[in-house]
C-alpha cells in the first residue's frame, strides 16, 4: 500500500512519547519508518518547592501533539486517521503519581526531577542491598511515608506517566517491564516485581503506620510483544476530541523513556550500550552479568524484554546549555543578525572543537536541579575561571558542552572498574543533532567510539515506542526484540562513527578533576543562593 491507503485501511501504529520539554507523536507506514508526526512544546514548573506538571498539562499536550499529527497527515496525504492497529505510550520514567480507590490524584505529580528523597533512598537502598535512587517511584513512596503526609493511606494505584497516560486510554492499570525498573526493583529472570523486596518493604511500612501492601498499589508488569490492552471509546475520545479516532487499537505495554531510547537505538543486546543527551541525560548498558557492588550511583533497570541495564542517570544536560545560545541568540538579533536555531547551534558547537582541549581552565556547572551522581539536592547554574584561564568563545562553548556530559562520565567510570564489557554505544538525542560535536566529545569523554544513526540522532522514544507497537501487533512466533530490531528494522541502516581522540580524552580527564574538586562550590552556591 501508499501511505494513504495504509492510514485508511487502519493499519498505521503510532507512538506518543511524553519528554520533558516536548511531547512528541509518530506515525509508521508498512516499511516501518516514520511517515507522520506531530508534537507539542511543554514545561515543568516549580511549584512550592516541587517540579511538577499538571494532569491538564498532560492531557491539553496529549491533545495537541495528536492534533499536529493529524494535521500533518491531513497536509502530507490528503485523509483522516480513523482507526489505527497498534498504539504505544512513552514518558520520562520514575516519578510520584498516585491516586485514591476513586481515581483522584493524591498529591502533585512530582517528577523525576525532583531530589528531595536522600533519606528514603538511603534507607532503602540500604534496607534491599539494591540501589534505589532519590527518583524512584518507590522512593518518592517512602519519603511520603517518612514526612507522615497524610495522603498515603488512601494510595490505592501508584504508577509513573507513561502508565496513567496508558490507563487513561485503555483502562488496564500496566507497566512495561522497562518502566517498571524505575518503580520498584525487578527481578529479571520473572519479568516481574522482587518478591523478596516487596516483602521487605512491607515490613518497614508496617513498622511506620503504612498498612496497605506494596503489591496491591503497583500496575502490572508486562514485556515487551505482549497486548496490554486496546483503546477504549473514553480513551479515543480523550486523545482525539474532534471524535473522528476510533477505539479498538492495540496497545503494547507502556514504556518510560530509557527502553524506547535502547529500541530506536537497536541498543537491547547484552554489551550493547545507548547514550541519550537532551534535557537530561542518562547512559543504558545491558549487562552480561549482575555488578559485584551496590553502587548508588547505578540505576538497574531492565530492557523492554526484562533483560538487566546498568543505567547512568544524570539530571542536568542541556539546559544550561541551551540558555547560553539563547543568549548568543539575543545578542546576533541586537545586532540585527537574527539567526536561526540550527545557525546559531551549529557555528557554535562547531566554534566549540577549536577549543583547547581542557578548556583553557574555565569550568561550568549545569545543574538547573539537584543532581544524584554527585550527591546535590538542589542545583545552581554555575559559570567559574580563573584570572589567568583562557577566557575564549571556542573553550566557553566547549566548557559548557563537557559540563553537560561531566557527570555521566563520573558514572560510566564506576562501570569501567566493575570491568562492564561495552561492545558499541549509540548516541541519541538533541546534543547530537550537530554533526561530529557531542558524538566527538562523548568519544572522548567515555574512550570509546560512538556512533549515530544517520537521521535519527535528533529522535528517540515516540520512534522506539511506535516499534514496540508494531512489534506487539505483528511479531512472529519466537522472535525475540532484539532479532526484530535487527532483522527489520535496522538492518541497512548506516551510522557514522566517532573514535575518541587521544588529545581529547586527556582533556576530558583534566576537565573532570577539576569538575570534582569544584564541587564544592556548586554546594556552597546552593547554600548561599
Amino acid at each position: 500500500m501508499n501511505s494513504r491507503e495504509w492510514i485508511e485501511a487502519g493499519q498505521g501504529r503510532l507512538g506518543i512519547e511524553l519528554g520533558s520539554t516536548r511531547i512528541k507523536a509518530v506515525l509508521l507506514g508498512e516499511d516501518k519508518a516514520p511517515i507522520a508526526s506531530g508534537s507539542h512544546e511543554w514545561e515543568n514548573r516549580l511549584e512550592n518547592g516541587v517540579w511538577t506538571y499538571t494532569l491538564e498539562d498532560v492531557w491539553q499536550g496529549m491533545q495537541s501533539a495528536y492534533a499536529d499529527l493529524a494535521q500533518d497527515v491531513q497536509k502530507q496525504y490528503g485523509t483522516k486517521i480513523q482507526k489505527l492497529a497498534g498504539i504505544g505510550i512513552s514518558a520520562m520514567m520514575h516519578g510520584y503519581l498516585v491516586f485514591d480507590a476513586d481515581g483522584k490524584l493524591l498529591a502533585p505529580f512530582r517528577t523525576w526531577r525532583n531530589t528531595m528523597t536522600q533519606e528514603a533512598s538511603a534507607q532503602l537502598t540500604e534496607a534491599f542491598a539494591y540501589p534505589i535512587p532519590q527518583r524512584w517511584s518507590i522512593a518518592h513512596l517512602w519519603q511520603a511515608i517518612l514526612n507522615g503526609e497524610s495522603h498515603t493511606k488512601d494510595i490505592r494505584f501508584m504508577t509513573d506517566l507513561d502508565g496513567y497516560v496508558h490507563y487513561m486510554l485503555t483502562g488496564e492499570k500496566v507497566l512495561g517491564v522497562g518502566a517498571a525498573s524505575g518503580v520498584f526493583p525487578i527481578d529479571s529472570k520473572t519479568c516481574d516485581y522482587r518478591t523478596d523486596l516487596l516483602a521487605t518493604f512491607d515490613k518497614l511500612a508496617q513498622a511506620k503506620g503504612f498498612t496497605q501492601p506494596i503489591a496491591s498499589l503497583l500496575p502490572k508488569v508486562l514485556c515487551a510483544g505482549d497486548n496490554a490492552g486496546t483503546l477504549t471509546k473514553e480513551g479515543a475520545a480523550l486523545l482525539d476530541p474532534t471524535g473522528t479516532l476510533q477505539a479498538g487499537a492495540v496497545f503494547c505495554p507502556p514504556e518510560g523513556d530509557a527502553g524506547t531510547g535502547m529500541v530506536a537505538t537497536n541498543s537491547v543486546r547484552p554489551t550493547t550500550a545507548n547514550v541519550s543527551a537532551g534535557t537530561s541525560v542518562f547512559a543504558m548498558v545491558v549487562l552480561e552479568k549482575d555488578l559485584a557492588k551496590v553502587h548508588s550511583e547505578i540505576d538497574l533497570v531492565t530492557t523492554p524484554s526484562g533483560d538487566t541495564v546498568a543505567m547512568v542517570h544524570c539530571n542536568n544536560c542541556t539546559s544550561d546549555l541551551n540558555a547560553w545560545v539563547g543568549l548568543f541568540g539575543e545578542f546576533a538579533k541586537l545586532t540585527g543578525h537574527a539567526l536561526s536555531a540550527d545557525e546559531l547551534y551549529g557555528g557554535l558547537y562547531r566554534k566549540a572543537m577549536e577549543g583547547d582541549a581542557d578548556c583553557g581552565g574555565l569550568l561550568a556547572y549545569n545543574y538547573f536541579s539537584g543532581e544524584h551522581v554527585t550527591d546535590m539536592e538542589q542545583g545552581r547554574p554555575l559559570f567559574v575561571r580563573t584570572p589567568d584561564a583562557k577566557f575564549t568563545l571556542a573553550n566557553f562553548m566547549r566548557t559548557h558542552l563537557y559540563a553537560s556530559l561531566a557527570t555521566l562520565k563520573m558514572g560510566l567510570d564506576i562501570l569501567k572498574e566493575e570491568n562492564v564489557r561495552i561492545t558499541s554505544v549509540l548516541g541519541h538525542g538533541g546534543l547530537f543533532k550537530t554533526e561530529g560535536v557531542g558524538q566527538q566529545i562523548l568519544a572522548d569523554a567515555i574512550d570509546a567510539p560512538v556512533s549515530v544513526m544517520q537521521g535519527t540522532a535528533g529522535e528517540g522514544g515516540a520512534y522506539g515506542i511506535a516499534l514496540l507497537a508494531d512489534y506487539t501487533v505483528c511479531k512472529k512466533d519466537g522472535q525475540s526484540l532484539s532479532d526484530y530490531l535487527e532483522q527489520e528494522i535496522f538492518a541497512d541502516v548506516t551510522k557514522k562513527t566517532c573514535e575518541a581522540d587521544a588529545a581529547g580524552t586527556a582533556g576530558f580527564a583534566a576537565y573532570t578533576e577539576r569538575y570534582r574538586k569544584g564541587l564544592i562550590i556548586e554546594k556552597t552556591a546552593t547554600e548561599a543562593l
